[in-house]
């Protein structure tokens, strides 16, 4: 967002975060993109499932945006094509960006995205408001992000490594950088800004993160690292990597599978799909 740091970076999440874009099947399979489609993807990171989408909508336009300066550079430079573009924009004030809140788009899509872009309470009713007013009539919306219970051990672990380094639990919730709702939540949030739902679901959905490295990009502490990075601003900088070897060391055992190794943290996916009334 603005003013804050980019915490991102291409590298960093293919290290930490690769399988990501590839789980994105089904919500991917509800947008139903045709050939034709005009489509604005809110929170498209560097890129890759934008362009993707764009390769089916041959004949429409895709345009995504993010807040990450470095995310915006590295889709800007591998995706951009004629019918794909992309633009530096913070979505919880996507009402400043014209050409995306023009009531002209088929579709809205969004995918592990808005569990950053809806953090802070008081812009959340705006985001979808924002949505709503970016769709033409009878537009669709269709979204996945992480839901209720989403990777409820390695944000348990954090918040515990957190005070072990001398942080208050108020000051350690407060740094946490997600908001994963209920599909209650979800459902009438969607209808009190003008949708009509079509589809509310939550998905318990373990996920196998990507082998340890040496240096620590990848497996659990690259995700902790990247995933976390506003988290563990709560302590110095000196603290860190403290922090980040004790939360690992909590969730060892709990998400380390003995047959073969791998780790596997507890996500939970929330995918909606709803009409603009």
């Amino acid at each position: 967002m603005a003013g804050k740091s980019d915490n991102w970076s291409t590298e960093a999440y293919a290290a930490a975060a690769s399988f990501v874009p590839k789980l994105a099947t089904k919500v991917v399979s509800y947008l139903a993109v045709g050939e034709n489609d005009h489509i604005l993807d809110i929170g498209c990171g560097d890129g890759p499932l934008t362009a993707q989408i764009a390769a089916s909508a041959s004949k429409g336009w895709v345009l995504g945006l993010d807040a990450s300066p470095n995310f915006i550079t590295t889709a800007k430079s591998k995706y951009t094509t004629g019918n794909c573009t992309f633009r530096l924009q913070d979505c919880t004030q996507m009402k400043s960006c014209a050409v995306a809140i023009n009531g002209k788009w088929d579709k809205v899509f969004s995918n592990a995205a808005l569990h950053w872009i809806l953090r802070n309470p008081d812009t959340r009713t705006d985001v979808f408001t924002d949505i709503h007013a970016a769709l033409k009539p009878n537009g669709l919306f269709v979204c996945e992000f992480g839901g209720k219970g989403n990777i409820a051990e390695v944000h348990a672990a954090i918040l515990s490594a957190l005070v072990q380094y001398g942080v208050s639990i108020d000051q350690a919730r407060e740094s946490c950088p997600w908001f994963f709702p209920s599909e209650k939540w979800l459902h009438d949030k969607l209808q009190e800004t003008g949708f009509e739902v079509e589809k509310v679901e939550l998905e318990n959905r373990p996920t196998k993160l990507t082998p340890k490295s040496a240096d620590g990009s990848a497996g659990l502490q690259g995700w902790i690292k990247l995933m976390g990075a506003e988290m563990l601003k709560a302590v110095d900088e000196g603290l860190r990597e403290q922090v980040v070897r004790s939360a690992s060391e909590i969730l060892e055992t709990i998400i380390t599978r003995e047959e073969d190794g791998s780790q596997w943290i507890g996500y939970v996916r929330i995918r909606a799909v709803a009409r603009k009334a």
